[in-house]
């Protein structure tokens, strides 16, 4: 991995429940792999619904099975600024996709979907478990603990 800082922003559209799990899976991850230093992570959401809320508990529970700890995070919404900051806007899905992409227009940051670095699985889009039942929540993590191994392979790569 290059020497510079890399700094990767994680959105869905409340801040609640996937993007925060992104960002507390690929933190776990760069910790994991000796990376933390060198790749700055945060999240938000494309809505301001949530700000200031902590991840769904519902979220945090199935993180916790998984040793993830989301607790110290507050959902925020995405600011145009944020744009211009972060070299990675990763989206869960073809919603925010259009969002980040029409709200950053003009900057030179990279939006993908994040399970463009997960090809291996049958979807493009990571679902929101918001509605759903705790299944929901696992299958998030899967897809988004095989996402987060895809983007740490890409970003050593570039």
């Amino acid at each position: 991995m290059p020497n510079e800082t890399r700094k990767i922003l994680f959105i869905c559209t409340g801040n609640i429940c996937r993007s925060p799990t992104a960002e507390g899976v690929f933190r776990a991850l760069l910790e994991q792999e000796g990376l933390a230093e060198q790749v700055e992570v945060d999240s938000a959401g494309t809505t301001s619904y949530h700000v200031g809320s902590p991840p769904d508990p519902r979220t945090q529970a199935a993180a916790r099975r998984r040793d993830y700890d989301l607790s110290a995070q507050r959902a925020r919404q995405i600011r145009v600024d944020d744009c211009r900051y972060y070299d990675y806007l990763i989206v869960m899905d073809s919603d925010n996709y259009e969002r980040v992409r029409d709200l950053c227009a003009d900057s030179n940051s990279t939006v993908k979907r994040f399970l463009e670095f997960a090809p291996d699985t049958d979807v493009l889009d990571v679902p929101d478990p918001y509605y759903g039942g705790e299944q929901g929540f696992e299958r998030v993590l899967d897809l988004i603990e095989a996402a987060s191994r895809g983007l740490l392979n890409e970003l050593r790569t570039t």
